[in-house]
């Protein structure tokens, strides 16, 4: 019985998921970039990318128990390894105009020659899954020294490698491949996503990230469910205990580790194909603040709440409070009041109510078919020894 209810809850997430894809596919295809709902597009396309970091993070943070502070740095990393390899030859130059590039090679275009469009597909998601790699590889070298720390130390330290990578990016001695405090433009973006059939041409702009997002995000729920998963929750409850139980902690805590710095490299190559551009300074430590933020909103060790907080934070921030920064929200016009940074204001004061309401996130530690699934009557007890 139990077995038969799992595989029902995996169809039944499965059709939701196809559902939603079908759904961002269609709003791709009738909302305009420059109509009045055309924020909805912004926000899906940044929303899924913040989600997929939260989710990334959680993985690490909620349900492992290890405090970091380096997403910003795992993204960095991904964002420019995506822009590197994937800028056309044309362009480079153009691009490292204070520089003489020393890597001239374009996965997508090397790739189109031979394969057409397929290859520039194929080219763009080898340059997302090397963009995750690179991320993972530091990770496991960064690693190696920082997990034997715990709790505030942890967090410190990979809080300063972030802000390492950061300065290092924008060295002037690297410019010929990080094209220095310079920006990294001109690569493969989600605008120019497009998909022709029978003459028709088919926007994929928010599709694309959505869909990156989308199967990253299932990967690891995957991961979670499975022992690996389990080994996780245990280390994060008591690692005593956990280690009594033959689990290995080193080697968990660093797969752990390195499994999130893949995922959030994805998402920072994700976050570049949507804004166009590459740059070290968009990776401040203030956009890790912002992902734990997202993470704690929703439910420390809850997937389905990093989605749910990552969406609110980007939708509020970018779209729904935006009138206040202009001088008129919601139809009321009082330019004395409404001014520039009034919206950080009153955002704040509506994370601080959602804090108070919700102690453990909107959704705790619960996900999404938890909301949904009846509460069985205990049975008899006769019943139960039948069973």
């Amino acid at each position: 019985m139990t077995q038969r209810k799992s595989k029902k809850g995996a169809w039944i997430a499965l059709f939701a998921v196809l559902a939603w894809l079908g759904l961002v596919f269609a709003l791709d295809q009738l909302i305009k970039p420059t109509d009045k709902l055309g924020m909805l597009l912004i926000v899906l396309q940044k929303g899924s990318v913040y989600a997929l970091a939260a989710v990334s993070m959680n993985l690490l943070n909620g349900y492992t128990g290890l405090f970091s502070l380096g997403h910003a740095g795992f993204m960095l990393l991904g964002a420019y390894t995506y822009a590197i390899f994937t800028i056309p030859d044309k362009n480079r130059d153009a691009v490292y105009q204070y520089f003489d590039a020393a890597i001239r090679f374009s996965i997508p275009e090397k790739l189109s020659q031979s394969m057409g469009g397929f290859g520039t597909a194929l080219g763009v998601l080898i340059a997302l899954l090397l963009a995750g790699l690179v991320a993972a590889a530091l990770a496991y070298l960064i690693g190696l020294p920082v997990l034997r720390l715990k709790s505030d130390y942890l967090a410190i330290a990979t809080l300063g490698f972030a802000e390492i990578i950061r300065a290092v990016f924008q060295w002037s001695k690297l410019g010929p491949v990080t094209n220095g405090s310079n920006l990294l433009k001109n690569f493969a973006r989600a605008s120019k996503f497009k998909l022709e059939i029978a003459g028709t041409k088919l926007s994929l702009s928010t599709f694309v990230p959505v869909l990156i997002a989308t199967i990253s995000i299932m990967l690891i729920v995957l991961i979670v469910n499975s022992t690996y998963g389990r080994a996780f929750k245990a280390i994060r409850d008591d690692e005593v205990a956990a280690e009594a139980m033959g689990i290995n902690l080193a080697k968990h805590k660093m797969l752990s580790f390195v499994t999130s710095s893949f995922f959030a490299g994805v998402a920072g190559a994700t976050l570049a194909m949507v804004l166009s551009i590459a740059q070290a300074n968009n990776f401040k430590s203030a956009m890790t603040y912002e992902i734990l933020l997202m993470v704690v909103l929703g439910g420390i060790g809850s997937i389905t709440g990093s989605v749910i907080g990552s969406m609110l934070f980007v939708a509020a921030s970018e779209w729904w409070l935006r009138g206040l920064d202009s001088g008129s929200f919601l139809g009321i016009n009082a330019p004395g009041v409404f001014r520039n940074g009034f919206r950080l204001v009153v955002f704040s004061v509506i994370i601080m109510i959602v804090v108070l309401f919700f102690r453990k996130g909107i959704m705790g530690e619960k996900e999404l078919p938890d909301l949904f699934r009846r509460k069985n009557k205990a049975a008899p007890a006769g019943k139960e020894a039948a069973e």
